[in-house]
């Protein structure tokens, strides 16, 4: 009976991926013949409008054929002028996606890369949304780390995949002053935009986990599992800006999940370092001496847009360097 229902979702899957490739398709032909029209009547001849109205008529119980739609579809044709590339690439993402894809982005070199992320990945739209408004092109394996040195070559462009710099924390609505106990704590409660922003395949195992090691207990701060590399992250916030020595603590407790929780199985644990802002000659001086692999990236608490117009990076560093040594 297992068999039979895998068999069925299977089916039921080929059969929605044919349908939507078949309706991309489409769009991409009524884009192209609309591209054709406006070239011989002209821009002003309202080709879209007229024929919104002809294949609404035509097509009544049909969706899709709003003036809005159709705009869409010339833009498809003409971002993607070649129908082989469009079938191959494009066709493959639902329609909602493409519409995004199309409204957010002008530049056809990032079409083409978020596509093929969102492919490889299973990108939802919400998670494509969020990748470029936060511009994930800039960032995802851009994390100064010391995994080349200290894991072998397959393991370390693995480990390099699942890292970004910066980070954007904006969805956390927290003050930038936010002491590391309470972004910890903000980022738990938000725990499904911490899992999207971190990457695909991180799983949440816990927050201050405990470790006693001959009677000391120890704390990790956040503790996550990538289930596709069968790795553990083991993840430290710093309020401040990056410190030497902040590479101390987390190397330990990398080195302390690795001896507890590893299976054989499992990929070699990782630490994540995350720091309000780093000095990045400096991060590669100190990663040098580290035996254990670990990435250090910044992050950010508020939206791009924001972040221009607030004082300089050094002034904020100041500021939320303002830490109780409790709070450490």
């Amino acid at each position: 009976m297992a068999t039979l229902k895998d068999q069925v979702l299977t089916a039921r899957f080929t059969a929605q991926r044919r349908v939507n490739n078949e309706l991309v398709g489409l769009y991409w032909r009524i884009g192209d013949t609309i591209a054709e029209r406006q070239a011989a009547e002209g821009w002003g001849a309202k080709v879209i409008a007229r024929l919104a109205a002809d294949l609404r008529a035509a097509f009544p119980d049909m969706k899709g054929f709003s003036p809005r739609n159709l705009t869409y579809m010339r833009t498809l044709a003409g971002a993607w002028p070649d129908p082989a590339t469009a079938q191959q690439a494009v066709a493959q993402l639902p329609w909602g996606h493409v519409t995004v894809l199309l409204d957010r982005l002008n530049d056809q070199a990032l079409r083409s890369w978020y596509t093929d992320q969102a492919l490889a990945h299973g990108w939802s739209r919400n998670v494509l949304e969020h990748h470029i408004k936060t511009q994930a092109h800039t960032r995802f394996e851009a994390a100064p780390s010391n995994f080349d040195r200290v894991l072998g070559r397959t393991d370390s462009d693995l480990a390099q995949q699942i890292t970004r710099d910066p980070y954007v924390l904006d969805f956390l609505a927290v003050n930038g002053d936010v002491k590391e106990r309470g972004l910890e704590q903000a980022l738990v409660d938000r725990i499904i935009d911490t899992l999207r922003e971190l990457g695909d395949g991180f799983a949440f195992v816990g927050r201050q986990v405990h470790f006693d090691v001959e009677g000391d207990d120890l704390f990790v701060d956040l503790l996550s599992f990538h289930v596709e590399q069968l790795r553990y992250v083991v993840i430290e916030l710093k309020t401040g800006r990056f410190k030497p020595e902040n590479l101390g603590q987390l190397g330990f407790y990398v080195a302390l999940v690795d001896d507890k929780l590893r299976r054989p199985q499992h990929a070699e644990t990782v630490g994540l370092l995350l720091v309000t802002n780093k000095n990045d000659a400096v991060v590669r001086y100190s990663l040098g001496s580290q035996q254990t692999p670990i990435e250090v990236a910044s992050y950010d608490l508020l939206p791009p847009g924001i972040q221009a117009a607030l004082p300089p990076e050094e002034d904020l560093a100041t500021a939320l360097n303002r830490v109780d040594p409790d709070d450490e």
